[in-house]
């Protein structure tokens, strides 16, 4: 059994909260706690939706709200000495290895190598240039400064896609990375009911933002040949915008806001088919021209209950999603064939029944977390040395 510390220093990402980041974090914890280890919690912010399995999960919180933040450059300070202060928690905690969930600023990997502790450090995204693109970034030599220190402490640097994995490699060379996509876990996801005919709903889950694409599925739904109902399963600044564009094109919603992750399955549940509707140009995965970087967790839990999964060709999706097999892959941006991927589905629930038990069997078979820590930590120069994996989903 190890002692394992997971560190979240993102302000932005609370442990227990509704976005696919804190789905992230809570995933993680149950697959290490399925190896046996006991693990504890060190975040800059928790949350309020805790799930039942993780009420005993011990957490210590060093909050953002208990520092100057009166401007970018004190807050990005404030979030330096929020991780140094979490990982020294954790040291004193007596930690015996650190994962990290990568945010700006944090150099608490690079701490605990400096102790003798060992860490693991999980990028998920370009941070520097998301931040610089989309919100406000001051000290760019700082950030720049933190993530080499970090990736260079780190025994392995865990990317969720080969794009993110190249712009570590850039950024620093000597980095040992290792590429293992995002997972889902089948137990928590699950088909609850068949879609069931004339209730033919369509799914989307994800925080509304732009690059996300909803607009081009509200689009696709003005142009449907069949009739179908969109449940849209989130929240944030795209929500008026899309609201606005649904009325004009006379385009019924329904908008459920954000829920916590339990509430998922329940909102899948006998749904025709899950949507990742990405355009071409407008994802934030383009950014300085790279592709995108992402791994979707809602087209894993798509997948993983039992629905079909109509998707724009981009990226990671095409190793997800197998045209013909488990979904359909349509051209980015481009509503009309949006339309006519989900109309096929509308029309033949035989298939589209077939091609979602196909995809949960993948989920099952090679996606779950238990096999993502597993292949992460067996990129470890001390992996030889670590305790098998026990658990669901793990390869024999």
């Amino acid at each position: 059994m190890t002692r394992v510390a997971h560190l979240c220093a993102d302000p932005g990402v609370p442990a227990f909260g509704t976005k696919g980041a804190s789905v992230h974090v809570q995933e993680i914890v149950r697959a290490f706690r399925n190896r046996g280890d006991d693990v504890a919690l060190y975040c800059a912010r928790a949350g309020a939706e805790v799930p039942a399995d993780l009420g005993d999960l011990p957490v210590t919180v060093r909050a953002l709200g208990d520092h100057d933040t009166s401007s970018t450059a004190t807050r990005e300070k404030a979030q330096a000495r929020i991780s140094r202060r979490l990982v020294e928690s954790a040291l004193a905690d007596g930690a015996e290895l650190i994962y990290e969930r990568y945010s700006l600023f944090s150099t608490a990997i690079d701490v605990a190598r400096r102790a003798g502790v060992p860490g693991v450090l999980e990028v998920n995204a370009p941070l520097i240039e998301e931040q610089q693109r989309h919100r406000e970034l001051h000290d760019v030599a700082g950030a720049e400064a933190a993530l080499v220190a970090q990736a260079t402490a780190a025994d392995v640097v865990v990317c969720v896609s080969a794009p993110v994995a190249a712009w570590v490699g850039r950024r620093v060379p000597g980095a040992r990375t290792v590429i293992v996509p995002n997972g889902v876990n089948t137990d928590r996801i699950r088909p609850l009911a068949a879609h069931g005919a004339g209730d033919d709903v369509v799914v989307f889950v994800g925080t509304l933002k732009p690059w996300h694409g909803v607009q081009h599925l509200i689009r696709a739904a003005a142009l449907a040949r069949r009739p179908w109902r969109l449940r849209l399963i989130g929240d944030g600044p795209e929500r008026a915008a899309i609201e606005t564009l649904a009325a004009e094109l006379a385009v019924e919603i329904d908008l459920r806001g954000a829920v916590p992750p339990g509430q998922i399955p329940e909102l899948l549940s006998g749904a025709v088919c899950g949507v990742a509707p990405y355009g071409a140009d407008d994802n934030a995965g383009q950014s300085n021209g790279q592709q995108q970087y992402f791994s979707p967790l809602k087209v894993f839990e798509y997948a993983a209950a039992g629905l079909p999964v109509v998707a724009s060709r981009v990226g990671q999706l095409e190793q997800i999603v197998t045209h013909g097999e488990t979904g359909l892959l349509v051209e980015p941006g481009n509503p009309a064939a949006l339309a006519a991927a989900i109309d096929l589905l509308v029309a033949d629930s035989a298939q589209a029944r077939t091609w979602g038990r196909a995809g949960r069997e993948r989920m099952r078979a090679a996606h779950s977390w238990d096999r993502v820590l597993s292949d992460t930590l067996a990129a470890r120069p001390e992996a030889s040395a670590a305790p098998a994996p026990r658990g669901h989903g793990v390869r024999a």
